[in-house]
């Protein structure tokens, strides 16, 4: 599970059993169109304790599209399962635009980021605000991920200020700041965890009413 947390709750507990990208089992079923069991997997995620349930469908050998719309409408009639938020997750823009049209509620999107330039981060957001949903903003730029405590720091600022200057509620806003491996034995690597920690205490100050995702 992926865990995020603000400064007024503990922490919040991703199901992440919904995702194909992390469960074969639920890649199998969702591959075999057997929708019925997929559910049983998200209500099984809500029962164990998931406070949201982080949907994937991101498999080449799948419509992504066609999958992500039917199992978020079959979870929607769930009650047991609707209760809990839904976390759109996809590398496809389209396909979380589909899965916005299709739940209730506050979603999340995972993720937007300014990868491929601030004109479509702005625009993506937008959508998002349009929506009602809240997002989570990995710290990514154009030159790429961010891997020191003082690029994670910049990255987040800098989206900050653009998505509160379009009226982007802080509150909607989930930093990812990226959890790298650690404990590999690597040098280079022997700072991640800690570049994690001390970026969030900043950004968290600077960044008034955010949350913040890891995992």
């Amino acid at each position: 599970m992926t865990a995020t947390a603000s400064s007024s709750t503990a922490f919040v507990n991703i199901g992440e059993r919904t995702n194909v990208t992390g469960s074969a089992k639920f890649k199998k079923l969702v591959m075999a169109g057997d929708y019925p069991a997929a559910v049983e997997v998200a209500r099984q995620q809500v029962e164990n304790g998931a406070q949201v349930i982080d949907v994937n469908m991101d498999e080449g050998l799948l419509d992504a599209h066609e999958a992500m719309t039917t199992f978020l409408k079959l979870i929607a009639a769930e009650p047991d399962i609707a209760r809990v938020p839904v976390m759109i997750d996809s590398s496809k823009w389209d396909v979380i635009e589909a899965g916005l049209k299709c739940v209730s509620g506050k979603p999340i999107v995972n993720s937007i980021s300014m990868k491929e330039g601030v004109p479509q981060f702005l625009e993506h957001a937008r959508k998002c605000m349009a929506y009602g949903a809240a997002v989570v903003v990995m710290a990514f730029d154009e030159v790429g991920q961010a891997d020191t405590m003082e690029r994670k720091i910049e990255i987040c600022e800098r989206a900050y200020k653009l998505l509160v200057g379009i009226g982007f509620p802080p509150e909607d806003i989930i930093f990812d700041p990226n959890v790298f491996a650690v404990a590999t034995g690597l040098e280079e690597h022997d700072n991640y965890a800690v570049d994690f920690i001390e970026a969030v205490k900043v950004i968290r100050v600077r960044c008034p009413h955010v949350h913040f995702s890891g995992g």
